[in-house]
């Protein structure tokens, strides 16, 4: 099992492409394929054919991401920022920005 120091429900920023720039929530995680879904990012258009749940036409939704190409907003600063580790006094092991020292809430 792969660990990934992006999570679902971290605001995160794209550093490429054609949403570069532009800042969102993780929506799901796939970290076997090292893959995000952030809301509002990446949007594709499908084609999609009428069944008995939805009715057919274009629909808009998210595309997955390579998870080198976001990276974590620092809750202080607002920029992009890597991902540490930190271990509490009371034993228990938290992520920290790098940028501001600050601790990222779960």
């Amino acid at each position: 099992m792969v660990k990934l120091r992006i999570k679902k429900d971290d605001q995160v920023i794209v550093l490429t492409g054609k949403d570069k720039g532009k800042k969102g929530k993780v929506i799901k995680v796939l970290p076997e394929d090292f893959k995000v879904k952030v809301e509002g990012i990446n949007l594709v258009k499908r084609h999609t054919r009428a069944s008995q749940l939805s009715a057919g036409g274009i629909i808009e939704k998210e595309a997955f991401l390579h998870v080198s190409n976001v990276a974590l907003i620092d809750p202080k600063e607002g920029e992009a920022t890597r991902v540490g580790y930190k271990t509490l006094k009371n034993g228990k092991k938290v992520r920290v920005a790098k940028k501001s020292g600050e601790e990222i809430s779960e």
